[in-house]
């Protein structure tokens, strides 16, 4: 049975991004696009007005999957700090994970034609997440919220460099397979970041 509305809606999506993701968005086209999603060109235009509509969708697809897989600081583990540092070592895991970086670098070569759709992707999986972690240090790690703003952005830039550079510019190897929700996959090392974040609390309470 063909899917129909939302679903359908969806299927489309999907298919668009791997197809972006495939072949960048010059050399994409709405007839594979519409092949991929098991559809007609002419449904796929019923959704999506032209290719760079649903470029745009596409990129907001990615940053409400990015958003959903985050979980807030507090879900992560039983006391603060241990959450803290769950969320952190999260956050390095989904930047790095293949479908990120690729979807990153997609959006980069595209950013002068789509320039609100990367400030879109950059919101979802940067500045959200700091957001997260400042309201997490201000409210049950108790930092003041000067100290919760400086030592959230402290942190999470120590948490992505250099990996996250050095994934983005295609020098280490990407994390391939599903990511789980309950864990942190073993290539990411908490040590570091359990580090960073008990240096950062004994510091900020000083």
């Amino acid at each position: 049975m063909s899917k129909r509305g939302d679903d359908l809606r969806e299927q489309m999506l999907f298919a668009a991004k791997d197809v972006f993701l495939e072949l960048g968005f010059e050399r994409a086209s709405m007839d594979e696009i519409a092949a991929r999603a098991g559809t007609t060109k002419r449904t796929l235009y019923a959704h999506f007005e032209n290719k760079e509509k649903l470029f745009l969708a596409v990129i907001e697809l990615a940053r409400t999957l990015l958003l959903e897989r985050m979980k807030m600081p507090g879900d992560c583990a039983n006391t603060p700090e241990e959450a803290l540092v769950f969320f952190c070592g999260k956050f390095l895991e989904v930047a790095l994970w293949n479908r990120s970086i690729r979807m990153y670098r997609l959006t980069i070569a595209e950013v002068e034609r789509f320039p609100g759709g990367a400030a879109q992707l950059y919101e979802s999986m940067f500045a959200a997440m700091q957001e997260r972690a400042e309201a997490f240090l201000h409210g049950p790690l108790g930092l003041s919220r000067k100290a919760a703003a400086r030592g959230a952005a402290e942190l999470l830039g120590r948490v992505l460099y250099p990996r996250f550079l050095r994934a983005l510019f295609g020098l280490d190897g990407l994390k391939s397979e599903r990511l789980s929700d309950q864990k942190v996959g073993a290539e990411i090392d908490l040590k570091p970041i359990r580090a960073a974040v008990k240096e950062l609390l004994l510091r900020a309470r000083e």
